[in-house]
């Protein structure tokens, strides 16, 4: 609200509302269906499964849910505009937050890495020296922000490529921080998450692979 307040919005307050509504539905059945499976062993061992699936969430699948709800609810109001950019910053913020809960927690958030010999490996509730991986995060979110303000500067974006932009870095450092995490892994090496991330990314291959179309108008150029 205070961007929007600050900045105004290109898409009329209606279909916002409905954007906004599909967002955290999506959100919060992606987070619960991609989190149930993250662990098919734990997942057919269940006495409940709806319980099981209720209780487990992941900010990946909340992520990806919510874009597949935006997606599907702008085709069915007809609204064409990319709705992704007012969202990138507040997003980032609550990721920052819930990974400060998260490191709060240690081993009893399954938010916790695997055990390493390097010097910055912490005890976070075990006898174990362990990744960080929240303290990682954080400090990837903040770096994130603070190179989402200087492309600003630097590059008229197209609507909506700011919230691509992280959604694509985000994706793959989750897939590359979940190999430093305990996780159940499938046959082909990967976990549920790091697939997911894998198929967030596909969902985006034609601004990875031709990143200038995130780019409206040239850099700016120095002044001679």
């Amino acid at each position: 609200m205070f961007l929007k307040r600050r900045k105004g919005d290109v898409i009329e307050s209606s279909n916002r509302i409905w954007i906004i509504i599909s967002a955290t539905l999506g959100a919060f059945v992606g987070s619960r269906l991609i989190g149930g499976l993250e662990n098919p062993t734990a997942l057919l061992q269940s006495k409940n499964v709806i319980a099981y699936f209720y209780s487990n969430k992941t900010i990946v699948g909340g992520l990806l849910g919510g874009l597949a709800g935006v997606e599907l609810v702008k085709k069915l109001i007809k609204e064409k505009t990319a709705s992704g950019d007012l969202f990138t910053y507040p997003v980032i913020l609550a990721l920052i937050i819930g990974r400060i809960g998260c490191f709060s927690m240690g081993i009893y958030e399954e938010t916790y890495g695997l055990p390493t010999t390097l010097p910055w490996g912490m005890h976070l509730g075990d006898d174990e020296l362990r990744h960080p991986v929240c303290l990682y995060e954080i400090l990837f979110l903040v770096l994130l922000w603070i190179t989402l303000v200087q492309i600003k500067k630097k590059y008229t974006l197209q609507n909506g490529a700011r919230f691509k932009i992280f959604m694509i870095t985000y994706c793959f450092f989750r897939f590359m921080l979940d190999f430093i995490k305990p996780h159940y892994t499938f046959s082909i090496g990967f976990s549920t998450i790091q697939i997911v991330t894998l198929l967030g990314l596909l969902y985006y291959y034609r601004y990875i692979i031709y990143p200038k179309q995130l780019v409206q108008y040239s850099p700016i150029q120095s002044l001679v």
